[in-house]
């Protein structure tokens, strides 16, 4: 099983002005943090994709391609890239480019977007929510299949003999991830297309998840795919402390954050009793000692049969030191134990 940590870029604000702090800082920080986790040895980094006051990364691929030149062996992933609301061409070219920088570290998650900010600031209706997915994910896996490529869809102009460069190690095929949030149809949609999956899970418990991902499985086999190279993933909120008191206190940034997304989707103020049990042993929140995360993480390995696990990390916006520290106990104390346990 591959072990990583993600991101968002989450910004604190500042509560005598209430403005979020600089991007620039935030964005030093992250590149320090990516080399760390590099450095201690994990496999995968994921960056994910938000147009919002309260987070610093609009733009992935920019930030991925900085990392690639200050890292030597991890994993450069979106998580995700709004596939709905960007342009597929751009996406390969974008990606293959990390991809050639870092010689074939790249991977594109891609996903519909739960956050949907990017489709008015990129002229795209919801009211084709579903159908720009589906037609440029099936337009995304044209160039990552073909160097010269002809398409027709219904909302994209055509492409006639267009030749898409530059191309990706690997014959010109970068891995695809499909990112799900818990809605079926997008999993049998993953699963007829033989691709990755990775599914968020922030919230509930993770054995309410295990329905779907038998189901992936099921349909995955079933189209013809061979299960030795299906991969599952899973992408929760996590932080690693020292001791008890830490992993309390972090409860002030992550309900902080909670609260901003909840304003705009009319969910009720974050509690304390949803962060504790968030945080116990079936609880979606892999916050706490490196043992407790561990314990939590082996337990989705036994449920699901995971490839891939990567721990959020910057929800609210923890201090630098405090994210240099948990990635390092996830990198020093938590992953050793469950490559450990798993072989």
């Amino acid at each position: 099983m591959e072990l990583g940590i993600g991101m968002f870029g989450d910004l604190s604000f500042d509560a005598q002005t209430g403005k979020p702090r600089e991007a620039k800082t935030k964005l030093r920080e992250i590149l320090e943090q990516v080399k760390l986790a590099d450095d201690i040895g994990l496999d995968v980094f994921g960056l994910g994709e938000h147009h919002r006051p309260d987070y610093a990364v609009s733009s992935p691929e920019i930030v991925l391609a900085a990392a690639a030149g200050i890292t030597r062996n991890i994993k450069l992933m979106s998580t995700v890239t709004v596939l709905s609301s960007a342009e597929p061409v751009k996406v390969y070219q974008d990606f293959a480019t990390i991809d050639l920088i870092s010689d074939g570290r790249a991977e594109i998650g891609v996903g519909r977007g739960s956050f949907i900010e990017s489709f008015p600031l990129f002229g795209y209706s919801l009211s084709d929510y579903n159908q720009l997915f589906e037609e440029k994910l099936d337009l995304l896996l044209q160039i990552n299949n073909h160097e010269i490529v002809n398409w027709k869809g219904k909302l994209r102009a055509p492409l006639v003999n267009q030749t898409v460069l530059p191309r990706a190690l690997n014959e010109g095929r970068l891995p695809v991830w499909v990112a799900v949030g818990g809605t079926p149809e997008s999993v049998l949609r993953a699963a007829r297309l033989g691709l990755p999956l990775i599914v968020a899970i922030i919230g509930g418990m993770p054995k309410q998840f295990q329905p779907l991902i038998e189901f992936y499985k099921q349909e995955y086999i079933s189209n013809g795919h061979d299960p030795a190279k299906m991969q599952i993933g899973v992408h929760a909120h996590s932080f690693v402390a020292d001791n008890e008191a830490e992993a309390d206190g972090y409860f002030v940034n992550y309900s902080a954050q909670m609260d901003r997304v909840g304003a705009s989707r009319g969910w009720p103020p974050y509690t304390k009793v949803q962060y504790n049990g968030g945080r116990d042993a079936e609880g979606a929140l892999f916050i706490g000692e490196p043992a407790a995360v561990v314990d939590k993480i082996l337990y989705l390995h036994e449920m699901f049969g995971l490839t891939r696990f990567i721990g959020h990390m910057d929800v609210g916006d923890p201090s630098h030191t405090s994210m240099m520290r948990s990635i390092e106990l996830f990198g020093v104390k938590v992953a050793p134990e469950i490559r450990k346990a798993v072989g």
